[in-house]
């Protein structure tokens, strides 16, 4: 077991062969989740989130269609949607 210390504003040193252990190097993400016996840390991932334009969701909508009826209601939805220009 290795031990570390707890720096200024709570930050906390883990050792290098668990950094190299379980990929950590400077800038990474992990949880931290309480236990009844202490505090678990995890690597984590941070997945960005794809905000999409109108655009983009006709574009999708339009492309998935399966059937010319379902092309023809894609589009009508993506008119019922769509902003004047």
């Amino acid at each position: 077991m290795d031990a570390a210390k707890v720096g200024k504003r709570g930050a906390i040193i883990v050792p290098a062969k668990l950094r190299k252990r379980f990929g950590l190097t400077e800038g990474s993400f992990v949880t931290a989740e309480a236990r009844s016996d202490g505090i678990l840390l995890r690597p984590a991932v941070i997945v960005p989130v794809e905000r999409y334009t109108p655009d983009r969701q006709a574009e999708f909508l339009l492309s998935t269609a399966t059937s010319e009826k379902d092309y023809q209601r894609a589009r009508k939805e993506v008119k019922k949607h769509r902003r004047p220009k």
